[in-house]
């Protein structure tokens, strides 16, 4: 079961002896337990309130062998245990040694997607706090402040994907000089990625002495560089073949006209269960999630391309059950673990033979039962059936049709209701809270704002009524007049008095108020350029006191001082 791995030598399956008992289910020997693998007492308890008291065959392998800060490379079948097979023996270390210093972490857990982040997390998480080890993922997607903030007061254990992490190094807020332990979980993924140039990367920047954890669910040629270059006399351990033989697992080959795919699609979908339906692309993936609301059955949707924030609150609501079909990418074929998936549909056919594993590695977990299912054209038989024997899967195969009693016996599927899905309202990013401590930003309903009326006397108001900046109260005497009444800035109150004539109402900035003579004119109506105002007074002309002009005066008055008549002028 245990041997060195040849670092000249591709990690194939020959290089690697599988154990003898199957993986996913605890050990048979009772003698064997958490304390008797050297893990501190801490921990088991910790374990044991988790209802977690015997250990699985991977952790039995690789446990003692990372206690003993010896390099492993672990292989083990999904849902077998290897998030604590490598996770146990990294919080003993961190346990035994001193804090973190800022900015540097002391232990580095590599994986590929967020969501898998976030689940090592959770599960490493309510043990770390036992033993007093602090943990923090940092993730692409959420905002930088929470991770530079819980790195400058010290973490002990990183959870990161490589992406973000180098970000956080590259803005000088994270520093790998004193890291004693890595982990790469799922380290065949990572290289499928293309994250090997980013891993090599972040790995050189550890000390070369750094003790190195690499687990997957398939070991092989793609990561051997890595084995080669940053891990020394590394010790491999596995408990599963490469292969997809789990006796709990049932595979079936449906043979499907390719106008049934829809249908037969949605019949599936509605039956009774958890679901996970794997698509090839997000575009297909937000098709089917449409389509299948149309048709009466809600599903959610997970891909690369929605939101961290949208891909948590959709798992979430698949773990919670109010959601029983999630259709996904291969984003969620990695390590996503939810208990109770009992089918895993295959709406298009991977076309790796590791796909296929990962993917159907959502069911049958941990000893349960489980089937996959896939959806077979025509014209994709022969390519199907040649990465099934790759992958080591003999399935059945069975022709099926919308509404065949075999496809319900072997699936569970049933007619969809046809009600369309209505969607739910997005819940409010910031709730109201009635009660508790009141954080920063929130103000009580009793607290007075900046700009709020109150009785309180402010500058500018004689304290009988709220009034703003520059707002008269009642009864005040502005600048240039006696304000009747309240008025915003630059508005006239009643019975105000402005520069050039008298307001007699409420008016706006720039408008003169009822009775108000503007500059040459009376207010009466528009006067265009040009024009002369009715009633304007010219140069020479005095205005009397009837009112009338100087066209309005007879003949006779028109005389120059003394009563000499005026002189005409040409």
């Amino acid at each position: 079961m245990t041997t060195s791995a040849d670092l000249g030598m591709p990690l194939s399956a020959p290089d690697v002896h599988p154990a003898s008992q199957p993986a996913g289910t605890a050990s048979s020997d009772d003698s064997i337990s958490f304390e008797t693998l050297g893990l501190p007492e801490p921990l088991v308890r910790a374990l044991a309130r988790q209802g977690i008291t015997a250990p699985f065959e991977i952790q039995r392998a690789t446990v003692p062998d990372a206690l003993a800060g010896r390099d492993v490379l672990g292989r083990g079948q999904t849902g077998s245990g290897k998030t604590l097979a490598f996770g146990l023996p990294l919080l003993a270390r961190m346990a035994a040694g001193e804090r973190a210093r800022p900015s540097r972490p002391r232990a580095l857990i590599l994986v590929p997607t967020r969501e898998l982040a976030m689940q090592v997390n959770d599960a490493l998480l309510p043990l770390g706090r036992a033993v007093g080890v602090f943990l923090k993922t940092a993730v692409g997607g959420v905002p930088y402040d929470r991770q530079i903030d819980a790195l400058r007061r010290g973490v002990e254990v990183m959870v990161a994907t490589p992406g973000r992490l180098a970000d956080l190094i590259e803005r000088g807020v994270c520093r790998l000089d004193d890291v004693e332990i890595t982990v790469l979980d799922e380290a065949d993924q990572m290289a499928d990625m293309g994250f090997l140039p980013e891993v090599t990367e972040l790995l050189s920047k550890t000390p070369a002495d750094a003790q190195r954890l690499l687990f997957s669910a398939t070991l092989d040629g793609d990561v051997d560089a890595l084995v080669r270059r940053f891990m020394t006399d590394p010790v491999t351990h596995s408990t599963a073949p490469p292969t997809a033989a789990v006796s709990t697992m049932d595979h079936h080959l449906l043979l499907i006209p390719p106008r049934d795919k829809f249908p037969v699609t949605a019949a599936i979908a509605a039956r009774a269960g958890r679901t996970i339906v794997f698509a090839r692309t997000q575009l297909g993936v937000d098709r089917l999630v449409a389509q299948l609301a149309a048709v009466g059955v809600r599903a959610g949707g997970l891909h690369g391309g929605k939101t961290q924030r949208m891909r948590t609150r959709t798992l979430a609501e698949f773990r919670e059950g109010r959601t029983n079909v999630l259709v996904a990418t291969d984003v969620a074929a990695r390590g996503i673990h939810v208990d109770g998936v009992s089918l895993v549909l295959h709406v298009d056919p991977p076309k790796d033979p590791k796909d296929y594993l990962h993917r159907a590695g959502r069911t049958a977990r941990a000893g349960e039962t489980g089937a996959v299912a896939t959806l077979v054209l025509p014209k994709q038989r022969r390519t199907t059936l040649a990465m099934l024997e790759k992958a080591g899967v003999q399935p059945a195969e069975t022709r099926v049709r919308v509404g065949d009693p075999t496809l319900t016996e072997l699936t569970g599927a049933r007619e969809p209701s046809g009600v369309p899905v209505r969607d739910e309202p997005a819940e409010p990013r910031r709730a109201s809270r009635p009660g508790g401590p009141r954080r920063f930003g929130d103000r009580p309903t009793t607290e007075r704002r900046y700009g709020d009326e109150s009785r309180e006397r402010r500058y500018g108001g004689d304290g009988r009524g709220g009034a703003r900046y520059g707002e008269g109260s009642r009864g005040e005497a502005r600048h240039g007049g006696d304000g009747g009444g309240g008025a915003r800035y630059g508005e006239g109150s009643r019975g105000e008095r402005r520069h050039g004539g008298e307001a007699h109402d409420d008016g706006r900035y720039g408008e003169p108020a009822r009775g108000e003579r503007s500059y040459g004119g009376h207010g009466r109506g528009e006067r265009r350029y040009g024009e002369p105002a009715r009633g304007e007074r010219r140069n020479g002309d005095r205005p009397r006191s009837d009112g009338r002009g100087p066209q309005d005066r007879p003949r006779e008055d028109w005389r120059g001082p003394g009563g000499r008549p005026r002189a005409r002028t040409h």
